[in-house]
């Protein structure tokens, strides 16, 4: 074997043990990756944004492989137990759908109705209503064309199915648009019920929620149903006039 062929063969040792070499370290370093990272598991992220209260589907979700030490057990949900379930607040493109995202799976009775609507953090308690509580609904009328302004109870003792995340929607009125905090709050109600609370909902200045004492058996006949200017004394004076 001459020189030449002699070094040929050296450079083909030495590139077949840099070979060996890289393989190693390529192969020890997905290893370490593959320790670190774990385990991966399928979660099921929105496609595009979700609009509140967008049943779930195969349409708007699609399943995405995270290493199951970063997600939650909230996250790790089948796409069986998804589909057709509802979120309480608008979902952006990508975000994990979890659990606690999920409203609630109706539980009517045959005599009840679900309605939404909003409130804002002041008129829904200040945030301290939750799923199954129960609350009075009162509507404030105030420009509403032959009705006293004044305050009235609704309707008593409604169920609380569940309650949505805060948004921010846009509003318009005599002042110009603007934007404020809304909460939305799913009801269970009677039929008749459900009418009058979506009535004074499109209609009236301001719906809100009325905390309940824990005793159900409490009683309440006492109460009244309605209260304007009237019951504040003095003479009633047409607007406009001094």
């Amino acid at each position: 074997m001459n020189p030449r062929q002699r070094r040929g063969v050296l450079f083909m040792l030495l590139a077949a043990l840099l070979g060996i070499t890289v393989f190693v370290m390529v192969a020890s370093y997905t290893s370490n990756v593959e320790s670190e990272v774990g385990a991966k598991v399928t979660v099921y992220q929105a496609k595009a944004q979700i609009p509140a209260y967008t049943e779930l589907s195969e349409a708007n979700l699609q399943p995405v492989e995270v290493p199951e030490r970063w997600t939650s057990a909230a996250s790790r949900q089948e796409l069986a137990d998804l589909l057709g379930r509802k979120v309480g607040f608008n979902v952006e493109t990508g975000t994990t759908i979890s659990a606690d995202m999920l409203l609630a799976v109706s539980d009517l009775n045959p005599d009840e109705r679900e309605i939404a609507i909003n409130v804002d953090p002041v008129t829904g308690i200040g945030g301290r209503v939750t799923s199954g509580d129960r609350v009075d609904i009162y509507a404030v009328f105030a420009d509403v064309n032959g009705l006293a302004k004044q305050v009235q109870v609704l309707v008593r003792d409604v169920r609380v199915v569940s309650i949505g995340g805060q948004q921010t929607v846009t509003t318009e009125d005599e002042r110009g648009v603007g934007q404020s905090d809304v909460v939305p709050v799913t009801l269970a109600l009677k039929p008749d019920d459900a009418l009058a609370v979506t009535y004074a909902n499109a209609f009236a200045q301001e719906v809100r929620l009325v905390g309940l004492p824990t005793d159900e058996n409490a009683d309440r006949s006492g109460e009244q149903d309605r209260f304007d200017a009237k019951q504040l004394g003095g003479k009633a004076v047409p607007e406009g006039t001094n």
